[in-house]
């Protein structure tokens, strides 16, 4: 069975992946299409604060999440101010991506954006063509719909199980899985 993914769509990784990158991730998908596909890591914050790693930022209190490892140099960011922020692209009900810069920097100087409205990336997720498509039928990935709710939330450490146990009892099952089972 053929499993559809769309912009907006979640991204699990499975319980036993140990890629570096992906290991017990979740993944917002912000675009897809039939050459490639984009998103970002919602549970894997760095050791820096947003105005630490990007020069002339206002102080903000928001930490800088590990977006996936292509363009690590670029600074992406999702957030819930919708059109007030100009070139903003919607992803999902309440989730947009991007938008004028400036602008956004000047709302945050203003108290205008809360941490809990956005979240910044260095980096990004990406796929090539078909590759997203096969790693979901290799089952290295579960789909589910996204929320605000999982995208800005700030309980990144446990996200992959908030994740896993909202999708129902299987995969409530899946969310209790031991990182490492020869340790059991």
């Amino acid at each position: 069975m053929m499993i559809k993914v769309n912009t907006g769509d979640l991204l699990i990784s499975e319980p036993f992946m140990h890629d570096k990158y992906f290991k017990r991730s979740v993944v917002l998908l912000s675009e897809q299409n039939k050459n490639n596909a984009l998103g970002f890591i919602l549970n894997k914050p760095t050791d820096l604060m947003v105005n630490e790693a990007i020069s002339e930022f206002p102080e903000f209190d928001a930490p800088l999440f590990f977006g996936g490892p292509v363009e690590t140099d670029m600074l992406f960011y999702l957030h819930t101010l919708g059109r007030s922020l100009k070139g903003s692209k919607k992803i999902a009900d309440g989730i947009y991506w991007g938008g004028n810069f400036d602008t956004l920097k000047m709302m945050i100087d203003d108290r205008k954006v809360m941490k809990n409205d956005i979240r910044f990336f260095a980096g990004y997720s990406g796929w090539d063509s078909d590759q997203l498509t096969n790693e979901i039928e290799q089952k290295s990935w579960l789909v589910s719909k996204s929320s605000p709710q999982f995208t800005f939330n700030n309980n990144y450490e446990t996200l992959w199980n908030q994740v896993l146990k909202s999708m129902g009892n299987e995969f409530s099952m899946i969310s209790n899985f031991p990182e490492d089972p020869s340790l059991n």
